[in-house]
């Protein structure tokens, strides 16, 4: 692949493909049922990897089905991958929040996310997460469903982050202001936005969510399902 760059492809709400060292990161899987990503063929979807930041239905409606097809391994909290094993995927890697882990694609480490995490049957999913994926000297932070938390300000303090993937939407997560405050608080000059538009709770202005993060001297990528974005 992109010798020392990493690529991201945007599926639509929290859904993206992170390519990095030659390898496919597919991040919490939804693709139908997500108007947004209507025009992506799932059937064409190729994963190395499937990361899971929590058990909510709109980050992991297209999970199992995804895990089936791709043969992917899954990395998710401990009761993720312990309810995946009652679904018959077994290529699974359990973490938790804190942990750190080298892969074939880099390091990974699981990061605190302010939120809530449960399946669609409202059973318990371990807690909601983040992740950090770093690969020759880059840092990519996916911060996961999150509110702005004071974690936040170590994650900045202890990496260097060249681009965040953060939810913009309010409501459920932050808002685009709390947002740019984030990114200030890990240091990090261009965010992709994420968690925004796909339901009527989280619609949002374009215009002003930029002017947030400008006024921050941070830049607000918003791309489009199925756009792609290097680094």
């Amino acid at each position: 692949m992109f010798h020392g760059k990493m690529e991201i492809t945007y599926y639509g709400h929290s859904c993206f493909i992170l390519e990095i060292a030659g390898k496919k990161l597919l991040f919490d899987p939804f693709i139908r049922g997500n108007e947004f990503a209507k025009d992506i063929a799932i059937d064409q979807i190729e994963a190395d990897y499937i990361l899971v930041s929590h058990g909510h239905s709109d980050h992991t409606a297209d999970l199992v089905y995804l895990a089936n097809k791709t043969g992917a391994l899954v990395i998710a909290s401990w009761e993720i991958t312990t309810w995946l094993e009652k679904q018959e995927i077994k290529n699974v890697h359990p973490m938790n929040v804190g942990g750190k882990r080298s892969f074939p694609f880099g390091n990974l480490q699981m990061t605190f996310a302010a939120h809530s995490s449960s399946f669609s049957d409202g059973s318990y999913a371990g807690v909601a997460a983040g992740f950090l994926i770093s690969f020759e000297g880059k840092t990519v932070y996916y911060s996961g469903d999150t509110g702005l938390s004071l974690e936040m300000k170590l994650i900045g303090e202890l990496n260097k982050i060249d681009l965040a993937l953060m939810p913009i939407g309010g409501n459920f997560t932050m808002d685009a202001g709390d947002a740019a405050l984030a990114s200030n608080f890990i240091n990090c000059k261009r965010v992709i936005g994420l968690h925004y538009d796909t339901f009527g709770y989280i619609v949002i202005d374009h215009e002003s969510s930029i002017a947030f993060f400008k006024n921050k001297g941070v830049e607000l990528v918003l791309l489009k399902s199925g756009e792609k974005f290097t680094i």
